[in-house]
């Protein structure tokens, strides 16, 4: 932006400053004009959106970091009076919880911030309707709100706080994941598509390779992985729940990959076929890791004690570090998600309908303009009609804070005493269940052509 901003400023030409200006303060959805070449509004609106998200997603991070987190105490009204945290050594505790605390204000900042905007774009038709101006514009205004609902949630006593909305972000995060696997559905579908009609038009045997080479691998992952699981989440004698948990997802993967190549499947739904089966197993394998990662039993979780233990298990660290590899994965997941929520238009009206983003033809004549133009700037294409649901959007947007939110404190929560942060049974089982619930939705995608004949799943 300040590029732009640079790019632009010429001490004899104002009115470039102030056109650049307006990008941010007006309801024109110029933002980043002459720096980027013409988009769509839609399109750019909702990447701004999602720049959002990770500006706080960031700012998460930060504050969630050893050092930095041992300064949030000087944030006034923060620690200070905070509840019962601080009555219990303050040296070691306050400084324990204090990034745990700071990831959920923020967490309940951008959730408060994206519920605010899908409620007032409730049944916004097109461009036409006031509203939409606020949706693709004003974005300097915008910010300002976000920062102000962020100070605001830093001042929020500790109370309850922190347990009430630990269930908000578990509940959430289950339906965020729910939507990372209908998205990882429908691209794993789009992949087959695509590399299988190449492979028709140019006859050559190498895209047939391909598939077979990344099928292979996602295979090959997952194997090793399970393999791992049982090795280092479950023991000889006990552990019982890390064998059960991972032996029903294992079976539960080998009865969709063989029902994706059943003849009566493959008639119904040439494209179908082990690509997109391996890519959910190995996903699957990946929510189950998360899963024991979260068990509370230490013998069952070797990075239960690191990640656990807020008190004297080490006298010469303070044990508050998160980035473990199940974090990692999950903020990498998170953020592709997210991107191709804000960019995405699936190639299956199904998939449109049910996420709410069915592209509007609207804005071609638009486009060309802009091109003929050479211009660069947003052109309006929903003045016939929204090219995405900007309410679900935001509501998608909400459930992405929240997942993030549980991702970066690990869905750990103070125990009663509140004295160390504990890993519960619930964020284990949420987990699992997200991984039935994709692997029942995916076997649906497959058998529904077949269960309902007269339905259109083309």
């Amino acid at each position: 932006l300040g590029t732009c901003f640079g790019a632009s400023f010429n001490p004899s030409d104002m009115g470039m400053l102030l056109l650049q200006v307006s990008c941010l303060c007006g309801s024109a959805p110029c933002l980043l004009c002459g720096c980027c070449p013409s988009a769509k509004n839609s399109t750019i609106s909702r990447l701004l959106f999602t720049f959002f998200l990770f500006l706080g997603t960031l700012v998460s991070i930060i504050m969630i970091i050893p050092g930095v987190e041992k300064e949030l105490h000087k944030l006034p009204g923060f620690c200070e009076g905070s509840g019962s945290v601080l009555g219990v050594q303050t040296h070691v505790n306050c400084g324990s919880f204090l990034g745990h605390k700071a990831v959920y204000r923020m967490g309940f900042a951008m959730a408060a911030f994206f519920f605010l905007f899908a409620m007032i774009m409730v049944c916004v038709r097109s461009s036409k309707d006031p509203r939409a101006a606020v949706q693709n514009g004003f974005w300097f205004f915008k910010f300002l709100v976000l920062v102000g609902i962020t100070v605001g949630a830093f001042y929020i006593p500790d109370g309850a706080f922190t347990s009430v909305w630990f269930y908000f972000g578990v509940v959430g995060s289950f339906l965020f994941i729910l939507i990372q696997l209908i998205l990882l559905i429908d691209f794993a579908h789009s992949w087959s598509q695509l590399w299988l009609r190449n492979a028709g038009e140019s006859n050559a045997k190498g895209w047939y390779a391909a598939l077979c080479i990344i099928t292979f691998i996602f295979y090959a992952t997952s194997i090793a992985a399970i393999v791992l699981l049982y090795v280092y989440y479950t023991k000889p004698e006990g552990c019982t729940e890390g064998k059960v948990l991972i032996s029903i997802n294992l079976i539960l993967c080998l009865i969709i990959s063989a029902v994706s190549i059943l003849p009566k499947i493959q008639d119904a739904q040439p494209h179908s076929g082990l690509l997109q089966a391996s890519l959910i197993t190995l996903y699957t394998v990946y929510v189950t890791w998360s899963a024991l990662a979260n068990v509370p039993t230490q013998t069952c979780n070797p990075t239960l004690l690191v990640r656990n233990s807020t008190g004297s298990a080490t006298a010469t660290q303070l044990l508050t570090t998160w980035w473990d590899a199940p974090s990692i994965v999950g903020l990498i997941i998170f953020i592709l998600c997210t991107l191709f929520i804000s960019v995405r238009s699936s190639d299956h009206p199904q998939v449109n309908k049910l996420m709410l983003t069915e592209e509007s033809t609207a804005g071609v004549g638009s486009e060309a303009a802009a091109v003929e133009s050479g211009l660069h700037h947003a052109y309006d294409n929903e003045q016939d009609g929204v090219s995405y649901n900007y309410t679900f959007f935001h509501l998608c947007l909400l459930l992405a804070a929240l997942y993030i939110m549980m991702t970066l404190t690990n869905w750990y929560r103070p125990d009663e005493s509140l004295r160390v942060l504990t890993s519960p049974w619930t964020a284990v089982w949420v987990k699992i269940c997200s991984s039935w619930a994709g692997l029942l939705l995916y076997l649906w995608t497959l058998v529904a052509p077949l269960v309902l004949p007269d339905r259109d799943f083309s």
